[in-house]
């Protein structure tokens, strides 16, 4: 069974190893943690600073075996009606099991019924077609926003989607 819980700072020892290339890695982070590979001191570093934020939420997903995922929800402009996903990524070994879905479902959850927003949101790249489609798969829709990253000497484009309560 799948739970989350919030982040604690030994999860970032975990967390820095479940990208195995500089690819996956740039897909995960948009670049926003340096360069590949991360340390689990520069993941701590991006998250800590924001705990005490009341509009940033980093969440750890564990089963019995421990942390099998990681994925924060932040409000990501004025709208205090919209929180949006951002570091969504799942140890490899988890991959492929339907943990993805269930990680976002109970993200989705926490938003709607514990937050109480509104809209949650969140960016993939076209070059991550398994993501894409967990995330279609548990109700998200393109809403027409695509934005563009220079990474890895190519452009990569982003899609926006959402899903609304």
């Amino acid at each position: 069974m799948l739970r989350i819980r919030p982040y604690r700072k030994n999860d970032s020892k975990q967390i820095a190893c479940w990208c195995r290339d500089s690819i996956s890695f740039y897909q995960w982070s948009e670049g926003r943690l340096g360069d590949f590979p991360v340390s689990p001191e520069r993941i701590e570093q991006a998250v800590s600073g924001r705990i005490d934020n009341e509009k940033y939420f980093p969440f750890t997903a564990f089963d019995e075996t421990g942390a099998v995922g990681f994925f924060t929800l932040r409000q990501p402009g004025e709208d205090p009606e919209e929180l949006s996903f951002g570091y969504v990524i799942l140890r490899p070994e988890s991959r492929g099991k339907g943990y993805g879905k269930q990680m976002l479902k109970l993200g989705i959850k926490f938003a709607f019924e514990l937050y109480g927003i509104t809209k949650v949101s969140l960016e993939v790249f076209d070059n991550n077609p398994d993501a894409y489609y967990c995330y279609k798969s548990v109700g998200f829709r393109e809403n027409g926003n695509i934005t563009s990253y220079d990474l890895c000497g190519e452009k990569w484009k982003s899609i926006e989607m959402e899903i609304t309560r």
